[in-house]
């Protein structure tokens, strides 16, 4: 039997924050843009940037929409040692005891005392496309990349919703370490 294939995205790095957040960083009631839709649904990048700011430097990030229950900042460990800060591998909303910065907007700046996580690699899936693959939510698979620097991921969380569209996302960290420059890569989910 052939295994079950996910299109693959790169995620930069980006965050998602709070509406009290968002008051403070742009003003009072501002509103987050729609840029462009996302592949899951509801979700959406916007033109807005903000600065977060490490020990060590600095880096300008987009914030993705729409607001969240917690600020959190999402970096490759590239990006986070460019930074100076020692994240943990988390799942999105896993923040307890993550990094802490600042982060600075136009109108203000948030001192976070934790938020900033690198991503654990992570599959979206319905439950349609879960049953097809024989996986359950939670569940930890392997994911394998072709092409000239083929190689398998581990550690990949399945995440499984009728909230999700399918797609797996790794950081740009991993796309370089895969050489994923297709537009449309595909993965195999391995059990």
């Amino acid at each position: 039997m052939e295994n079950f294939k996910v299109i693959v995205e790169g995620s930069g790095k980006h965050c998602h924050l709070t509406r009290e957040t968002i008051d403070v960083l742009f003003g009072k009631g501002f509103e987050l843009q729609n840029k462009k839709d996302l592949s899951q649904p509801g979700q959406f990048a916007t033109p807005h940037k903000i600065t977060v700011v490490g020990p060590k430097g600095q880096t300008t990030m987009s914030i993705l929409g729409p607001c969240r229950k917690a600020d959190q900042i999402e970096l490759s460990f590239t990006d986070a040692r460019a930074l100076g800060l020692s994240c943990p591998i988390r799942e999105s909303g896993d923040l307890a005891g993550s990094a802490g910065c600042k982060i600075v907007g136009p109108e203000g700046e948030v001192e976070l005392t934790e938020g900033c996580i690198v991503a654990k690699r992570h599959i979206h899936m319905t439950p349609e496309d879960a049953a097809k693959a024989g996986v359950s939510d939670k569940q930890i698979v392997k994911l394998k990349m072709g092409g000239e620097r083929a190689l398998i991921f581990d550690e990949v969380v399945a995440r499984v919703s009728d909230q999700y569209a399918t797609f797996a996302h790794i950081d740009y960290d991993e796309v370089n370490a895969a050489a994923m420059f297709e537009k449309e890569p595909w993965g195999e989910i391995i059990l």
